[in-house]
């Protein structure tokens, strides 16, 4: 899982957002990945993060904990990118995170990786409050989908 399914690593954001929710942001920090285990990350058809605001998965080196230099300059993949992103066949979206490109016509959901251990951060804004929910932390009924090694 990007983060541990019992709700450790999870965590609400001190600053006010969206139409007065308790939880106003759940932040899911991931053990650092190393190689090989970077890989893919994909959502089933309709099990997107389910938030009111938008969602992020942001990228950064596993040593430095800085943003990780690349030669397509993202950072992150977030909700509002979902337009420009290829969904597979069967409607999942698949997140490419590795150093080498997935190809040109999967570059849209790439996200470049070092060779060395990346952390990856999943942010979602102004989580929904029914199913499928993230809430309560650690207990809701959706999961965030697990990191699969590249093939």
């Amino acid at each position: 899982m990007m983060y541990p399914s019992n709700g450790q690593g999870l965590r609400r954001s001190p600053l006010p957002w969206g139409g007065g929710t308790e939880v106003n942001a759940i932040y899911g920090v991931a053990e650092p990945v190393l190689p090989p285990r970077i890989g893919k990350v994909r959502f089933a058809k309709d099990q997107l993060p389910p938030v009111n605001a938008f969602w992020s998965v942001t990228m950064y080196d596993g040593k430095s904990q800085l943003l990780i230099e690349n030669p397509i300059n993202r950072y992150l993949i977030n909700s509002p990118m979902l337009s420009g992103m290829k969904k597979n066949p069967d409607g999942s979206l698949t997140l490419y995170i590795q150093k080498e490109s997935p190809g040109k016509a999967k570059e849209a959901n790439w996200l470049p990786a070092l060779n060395g251990p990346v952390y990856l951060v999943m942010r979602l804004y102004w989580p929904k409050e029914t199913p499928p929910s993230i809430l309560p932390p650690g207990d809701g009924t959706w999961k965030p989908p697990a990191i699969v090694a590249a093939t």
